[in-house]
């Protein structure tokens, strides 16, 4: 537009955590806290730090500073001052600042300011812990050296309303030791992710997550396998790297007493190259795998070593150098020699594993053509995933990955027409089934086939015992794979058993410190059952950063919001919901999407929307548009109450 000022800045998004339900309970003395706030800490600390309120916005601010050391600068100082101020107030009536920080380009108007540069800063301030200070990629480029605080890489976003993926990092205040509560959620990712993430979608309908750790170290020895290097090859070779050390991990995965750090995590760390003990550090690990492959002609080389935590010293090696079909044969051998080497030093006492292994991949075209699947799969283009599966399954029949991949892709167009749970069309349900059933007769000990069939089940809402059979038979192959324990824990209310998924989740996000985005959608769910209700609402808030609202997702957050007590906020969903799905119930959803096999969870969640007062009766003059209707008697009798009028 002509006219249009426009000038780089580094921008400060701030607001208070719960600051509705505050102001519901006290709004008086919520009001004259935040105000002696902001006069007597906020106020001074951004005159000291050379930034400019821009405006403020009720329970939060947008700031602007001329450097980002002065902007960063000043959010330290402020979440450091203002539990200082309110060191004499109760706990529970303290006022808690989230804060996002970018630098990039803004629209000046007037006083204010406008743009992706003040976009960007106000989704990491949603996406930031509280107490916490989350920093954009721009701004960390220019924060190297001149901070005196670590900073500790979260991967990168995908955040509402920004077509670019967001670098995120969060700044550690304590200045020691990595802070992973504050390690946040990474975006759909290499190894495998395209696959969890539209199981994700099958089983919860609908970002990030606020996970509060429950150990701080695991029980049982743990170990991070890095990608694997790929030494002067080409594409495929790095797909053959990457595809052995995931491998590597499902192999580890099946050992019931060696946590496995997640192939997401070691994805997503930033430095590869770092020393193993900051590696092992930064991934709450006891061991760290490191390895290459190089190709030559029709020969491949792999050299592996494996690295104890604690001292960065190399704990065991080895090479090999096989013909290139044999690549998948060595990946095998690189596990069972380093489970070996700790059973040989007493370190796994017990260890036990599931009674066979999965069968590894043999066809080298196969495997790429399949990876070259998954590859397209995770940028959206799903009919042309399902033809790279399609050649995958015919270079091998008897190659499982292809099979359930081909599988999620079937799914993912589906959904792209409309067709969600029950409404799925027969033809397409038949073929989904038909793929997990022959997966499994492919390779009955592959524990992704298993739980494909089982979310597949649980989603079309057909034969529940069996697909809980199915996701049961999945953690038994695999009970450290942390990917399949988030999904087990997605379905678990389903099958009348929330506290397990609530503890599922919990293992999970252990397991992965570096979860990717579609981790917080497996677990709002489970969470709600299970009564942690601000968990719940926190991984809907952080899943709604990156996906966008369904009925499913209004509803759960109206039921959340409920329980917690705040009134305001349930109003601002519920009106919101009845807005963007006028024709959306209650009974409708839990029809064709929300089933459950025992009426607990139901009547837990019928109780909660009703108290939001939740759209809950399809209205008797539509009951024809849905003839496999579940009728709720409450709404029975609201109908036949209406029509004897």
């Amino acid at each position: 537009m002509q006219g249009t000022v426009r000038r780089l800045a580094a921008i400060v998004a701030a607001d208070v955590v719960g600051y509705s339900r505050r102001i519901e309970a006290d709004e008086r003395a919520t009001l004259a806290a935040l105000k002696d706030l902001f006069a007597a800490t906020i106020a001074p600390l951004l005159a000291e730090h050379n930034g400019r309120m821009v405006k403020t916005m009720g329970d939060g601010f947008l700031a602007e500073f001329g450097s980002v050391v002065e902007a960063v600068g000043f959010a330290v100082a402020m979440q450091r001052a203002v539990p200082e101020r309110q060191a004499g107030t109760a706990p529970e009536r303290r006022l808690v600042f989230r804060v996002g920080i970018n630098l990039g380009d803004v629209v000046v108007e007037g006083d204010d300011l406008f743009g992706d540069g003040v976009n960007v800063a106000a989704r990491l301030e949603q996406l930031s812990a509280p107490g916490g200070v989350m920093i954009s990629g721009t701004a960390y480029d220019q924060l190297q050296g001149k901070l005196g605080l670590p900073l500790d890489f979260t991967g990168e976003q995908q955040v509402k309303n920004i077509s670019r993926p967001v670098r995120t990092y969060v700044v550690r205040l304590a200045g020691s030791g990595p802070s992973r509560a504050q390690i946040y959620a990474r975006g759909l990712k290499r190894a495998r992710l395209p696959i969890a993430a539209a199981l994700i979608a099958l089983v919860v309908v609908g970002g990030t997550w606020q996970w509060r750790r429950r150990a701080v170290l695991p029980a049982n020895p743990s170990i991070a396998v890095m990608p694997f290097e790929d030494i002067g090859g080409d594409a495929a070779t790095d797909r053959l790297a990457l595809g052995v050390s995931n491998e590597i991990v499902t192999d580890f995965s099946r050992y019931r007493y060696l946590d496995v750090i997640a192939s997401s995590a070691t994805a997503a760390y930033p430095d590869k190259g770092a020393d193993p003990r900051r590696i092992a550090k930064d991934l709450n690990a006891r061991y760290v795998l490191k390895g290459s492959i190089q190709r030559e002609g029709d020969n491949i080389q792999v050299r592996a070593r494996m690295f104890d935590g604690a001292t960065g010293q190399v704990f065991w090696s080895k090479g090999w150098d096989r013909p290139a079909n044999d690549v998948f044969a060595v990946q095998k051998e690189v596990a069972e020699s380093v489970i070996a080497a700790l059973g040989d030093q007493n370190i796994l006492v017990g260890l036990t594993a599931a009674a066979a292994a999965h069968r590894a991949p043999t066809d080298l075209a196969a495997y790429d053509f399949y990876a070259l699947s998954y590859d397209v799969f995770n940028k959206g283009h799903f009919a042309e995933a399902e033809k790279y599966a399609d050649q995958a399954i015919a270079k091998d029949p008897r190659f499982p990955y292809g099979y359930t991949l081909k599988g999620w892709a079937v799914n993912a167009q589906a959904n792209q027409r409309g067709q969600l749970g029950k409404t799925i069309s027969p033809d397409v349900r038949d073929q989904l089934i038909w793929l997990g059933r022959k997966a499994i007769e492919v390779d009955p000990n592959e524990a992704w086939s298993h739980v494909y069939l089982g979310a597949v089940l649980r989603f079309i809402g057909e034969d529940l015992a069996l697909a809980e059979d199915e996701i049961d038979r999945a953690l038994e192959l695999n009970p450290s794979s942390a990917d399949i324990t988030v999904i087990a824990a997605a379905v678990m209310s389903y099958f009348g058993k929330p506290e397990l998924g609530a503890t599922l989740c919990d293992r999970a996000f252990r397991l992965n410190p570096l979860p990717p985005a579609w981790y917080p959608s497996s677990c709002y769910v489970p969470y709600y059952f299970a009564k942690r209700y601000q968990e719940s609402q926190d991984m809907l808030r952080r899943h709604l950063a990156i996906f966008p609202l369904t009925e499913s997702t209004e509803a759960y957050l109206a039921a959340s919001q409920t329980e917690l007590g705040a009134a305001e906020e349930v109003a601002n969903t519920v009106a919101d919901w009845k807005r963007r799905f006028p024709d959306s119930t209650v009974e409708a959803l839990m029809t064709t999407y929300i089933n459950f096999r025992r009426s607990q969870e139901r009547d837990q969640l019928l109780a909660s929307l009703r108290k939001a007062n939740a759209p809950i009766c399809v209205p008797a003059d539509k009951l024809d548009k849905y003839p496999t209707l579940k009728h709720l008697p409450l709404c029975d009798a609201q109908r036949a109450k209406a029509a004897a009028r």
